[in-house]
């Protein structure tokens, strides 16, 4: 693998997945559970060529790279130092020649990308909506949680414009939002398909969502198993186990 710089703060995280590695930030947004769930969740083809709307560090389109869920993966981020280390992350991997993280902004898609030009779309965008006031442009741990520069409805109809018929769209958020997202998901032609509640352990409510729609699917929606991050024994599920 390619020696990289490390920049002050930053530090080198195993995934633990054949290999790979990823370059974090503490000071700025490391990521979460979230993250690794969405990525074993997604649904995608061998030879998929996929896009991750605000792919932060980078660490889904990585994931998948290790996964070898999809051929192609492209990771959008709009916040600068940000795409810069995830760049540095594929550079580490030795992917860069088919993991891209390119700087733009969510909501001028049109301009970024061809519609119908990926088979599947990810995102593990903002759960919360802005509240009023001004947020520092550069409070990376405010952008990557609340709405400030992308809205939900933005980032569902990027993902719908970027799709392909029949492509999928897999997301992970929070349940009090899950009606909003099926309207908004159904305006944008994207019908919800298959979904999963995530709970911390027995007995706790779920606290995330994972949920996939296809462009241009009919109205029938597969409801999985609820996903625990903890048994009863208070062991951590083996799919996050080894990265949470």
């Amino acid at each position: 693998m390619s020696n990289v710089v490390l920049r002050e703060n930053e530090r080198i995280d195993d995934l633990e997945i054949n290999g790979f590695r990823i370059i974090q930030n503490p000071f700025c947004f490391c990521f979460g559970i979230d993250a690794v769930l969405l990525a074993n969740f997604a649904r995608i083809k061998s030879g998929a060529k996929v896009l991750d709307l605000g792919t932060g560090t980078g660490v889904i389109p990585i994931l998948l790279t290790a996964k070898e869920k999809g051929r192609d993966w492209t990771g959008l981020e709009i916040q600068s130092d940000m795409v810069e280390m995830a760049r540095r992350s594929t550079e580490l991997n030795d992917i860069s020649d088919r993991c891209h993280i390119i700087e733009g902004d969510i909501k001028n898609y049109k301009q970024l990308f061809e519609p119908s030009s990926f088979e599947a779309v990810t995102c593990n965008p903002p759960y919360m909506k802005q509240s009023s006031g001004l947020v520092n442009p550069s409070d990376n741990l405010h952008i990557s949680r609340h709405e400030v520069l992308v809205s939900l409805e933005e980032v569902i109809a990027a993902a719908s414009y970027v799709l392909k018929s029949s492509g999928t769209f897999s997301m992970v958020h929070r349940p009090y939002r899950l009606v909003e997202i099926m309207t908004l998901m159904r305006k944008y032609h994207l019908e919800p398909k298959k979904l999963q509640m995530v709970q911390p352990s027995v007995g706790k409510e779920p606290n995330l969502i994972l949920i996939e729609g296809v462009k241009g699917g009919g109205p029938e929606l597969r409801v999985l198993p609820t996903f625990y991050v903890y048994d009863e024994n208070g062991n951590m599920n083996e799919v996050v186990g080894k990265i949470g």
